[in-house]
């Protein structure tokens, strides 16, 4: 793991990736030799991503990482939200409300 303390102490960013997408975040950075720190043990609360300290010289090749491999980011000042996994909420919200409502249709119809 490129783990290092040192990027804090540098010229810097943070960015916060979601957990379902760490690993394969991580896997690209080491692939393309950047290094970064990781401070999810510091985190309270990581639902809105694992942050990390990457160098400024480097957001290019990040960017094209995570355009790349569509991993939804965000930065402390611009919040990142992973659309897709709503929708598919959505959507099983909607699967399960129409088996519902089938349900006591077909009850009401057994009943009479």
């Amino acid at each position: 793991m490129s783990q290092n303390f040192s990027i804090k102490h540098q010229e810097h960013f943070k960015l916060y990736v979601l957990l379902k997408d760490k690993i394969i975040f991580e896997n690209e950075l080491e692939k393309n030799g950047i290094k970064f720190y990781q401070d999810s043990k510091e985190q309270p609360y990581i639902d809105k991503g694992i942050r990390y300290f990457l160098a400024d010289k480097d957001r290019e090749i990040i960017d094209s990482i995570l355009i790349e491999n569509k991993i939804v980011a965000s930065t402390e000042s611009i919040p990142g939200y992973d659309y897709n996994d709503q929708s598919k909420v959505l959507k099983m919200f909607i699967w399960v409300l129409t088996g519902i409502i089938f349900l006591i249709i077909l009850l009401s119809l057994i009943m009479n």
